[in-house]
């Protein structure tokens, strides 16, 4: 008797932009998902991104998409200003959500997302998609395993060159711009993944340009008991992106840590051990093939980015820019 093939959890996508267009190209890959429909805010752009990636159903509008009953979760990529709304309504819609980060623009946007998720008892999580990577999951490893010893120190960036438009997105206060969200969600959650979202101290500088938004920043989190994270990231300035993680016996560096593709253990200055991942993918499928293995299992939230620890980062943020006097219009 032939074995039965294994459930695939089916995906609605809620954008038809860059980001979109990557997660979709990684679905086709993951063992446990498909892409059934997707949704745009026109019939014409969903219909071209359906025709292009063979996505059996397009809709001209989000709430069209939500309630297509074929569909499980849904992967929302629509700039963060617009994740909590768009969040919201697949939930009352009844479906699971897996959410671009930054998760939202404020933790108050974010309180309210999670309380809609645990009212009706549905899966959300933030889409931190680095996470999940082999590599990463292999530096939590050695971590586990005291390769390094303590961790005393976690240095991370992320930082690349715009050119200069004011009406852009990434620099438009009105649309949530800036490096801290855009950028900086990346190295304040490494420190978060390796340290916890709660430092005893937060310390920080930024450049407001003229626009009024973060251009780069500056980080400092102390956790007490030695226990440091600095963190920069920008969108005017190109950094190395990479990470390091200090131990009292050793250390981990991560070339280009949010998409690494390889990590390298040293002791005493000398390079002990390497993980290479020499997949052909963006990287997006292990985060979709763990989305579906929660759905399977019944569960409404990740236990490797937990609702807990994005609201907590979420509040970090929040934190830092009020150093820094930044505040979005819809605040």
């Amino acid at each position: 008797m032939a074995q039965a093939e294994p459930k695939k959890i089916k995906w609605g996508i809620l954008s038809t932009g860059w980001i979109a267009e990557m997660f979709v190209q990684d679905l086709a890959h993951a063992a446990n998902g498909e892409c059934v429909a997707v949704g745009s805010r026109t019939l014409e752009s969903a219909s071209k991104f359906a025709e292009k990636y063979r996505i059996p159903r397009a809709y001209g509008t989000y709430e069209e998409l939500v309630q297509d009953p074929d569909i499980d979760v849904i992967y929302i990529g629509t700039p963060h200003p617009y994740h909590k709304e768009n969040t919201l309504t697949c939930l009352r819609a009844g479906k699971a959500v897996l959410c671009e980060k930054p998760f939202t623009l404020n933790a108050r946007e974010l309180q309210e997302m999670i309380d809609l998720s645990k009212e009706k008892g549905l899966f959300l999580m933030e889409a931190m998609w680095t996470r999940f990577l082999p590599p990463i999951r292999k530096v939590r490893e050695w971590i586990a395993e005291g390769r390094i010893g303590d961790v005393k120190i976690v240095k991370a960036e992320f930082g690349f060159k715009t050119d200069w438009n004011p009406q852009h997105r990434l620099l438009n206060r009105e649309l949530g711009g800036g490096a801290l969200l855009d950028a900086g969600i990346y190295p304040v959650s490494f420190a978060s993944m390796v340290l916890g979202p709660s430092p005893e101290q937060v310390h920080s500088t930024a450049y407001i340009g003229e626009t009024g938004v973060d251009e780069h920043f500056s980080i400092l989190l102390d956790y007490g008991s030695g226990k440091s994270a600095l963190l920069s990231g920008g969108v005017r300035i190109g950094m190395p992106n990479e990470a390091i993680i200090y131990g009292t016996e050793g250390y981990i560096r991560i070339p280009s840590f949010l998409n690494a593709k390889e990590a390298a253990l040293f002791v005493n200055g000398e390079e002990i051990e390497t993980f290479k991942d020499d997949r052909e993918t963006h990287g997006y499928k292990f985060e979709a093939e763990a989305v579906g293995e929660y759905l399977l299992a019944g569960q409404t939230e990740s236990d490797v980015i937990s609702l807990d620890e994005s609201l907590k980062l979420m509040k970090l943020l929040d934190k830092v820019r009020g150093q820094w006097g930044l505040a979005y219009p819809t605040e």
